[in-house]
């Protein structure tokens, strides 16, 4: 179904790998204040298959910095966009036009809605390596993201430890892996921040419009 502020129907599906400042687990996933009052975060995603319109989005990697000063429903978010480097003109444009959420979807929509200011985006190299199953990944934006990700170990053994988060009709994942940010900076401008051994999550990504 289009949507009737672009028009425009969509659907992307592929893979995300994010952290943030809360402690492992992220009590904003269970509808709880942040671990630190605010939310600092940092996502990145990799466009595996799925188009805007007649735009082919196959291939796009693009990033996203969000800060909240409390909770995320109380609004009041700042979100800045990294859009990969090797998008053409019109993948460029459909990702900036997504994360307005005036083309609709629950996620863009939900996120837009608790933002109150949109900081020019940034075009730059994109570097997402993820793997779920060894719940490792690594999002680098050059000078302005930086987010390395390793299993949660057992402070006493070393040894890994799993956890997943279930979500039976998440707006976001039905089910992510959980994971250590065991360093995550952000040095935009706008926006700095530095953390270690926060939380971070793997997950696929299926939404639409539809």
């Amino acid at each position: 179904m289009a949507t009737e502020t672009t028009g425009v129907n969509w659907r992307i599906a592929g893979e995300e790998v994010s952290g943030c400042n809360c402690a492992w687990g992220c009590p904003c996933q269970f509808n709880a204040s942040p671990t630190l009052g605010g939310c600092q975060g940092v996502a990145g995603f990799e466009i595996r298959e799925g188009r805007f319109g007649q735009t082919p989005m196959a291939g796009v990697r693009f990033a996203q910095i969000l800060v909240w000063p409390g909770r995320i429903d109380a609004g009041n978010g700042t979100l800045q966009v990294v859009v990969g480097e090797g998008a053409t003109p019109a993948q460029r444009e459909a990702v900036l036009t997504l994360n307005t959420g005036r083309a609709g979807g629950g996620y863009f929509e939900i996120f837009a809605s608790t933002c109150s200011s949109f900081l020019e985006p940034i075009v730059a190299p994109v570097l997402l390596e993820t793997d779920r199953e060894r719940r490792t990944a690594r999002l680098v934006v050059p000078g302005v993201i930086e987010n390395l990700i390793e299993p949660i170990r057992n402070p006493v053994t070393g040894e890994e430890h799993r956890a997943r988060i279930v979500l039976p009709g998440g707006f976001e994942f039905a089910e992510a892996e959980m994971g250590d940010s065991v360093r995550l900076r952000v040095t935009s401008g706008p926006l700095e921040f530095t953390y270690e051994h926060t939380y971070a999550q793997l997950n696929a990504f299926d939404w639409s419009n539809g």
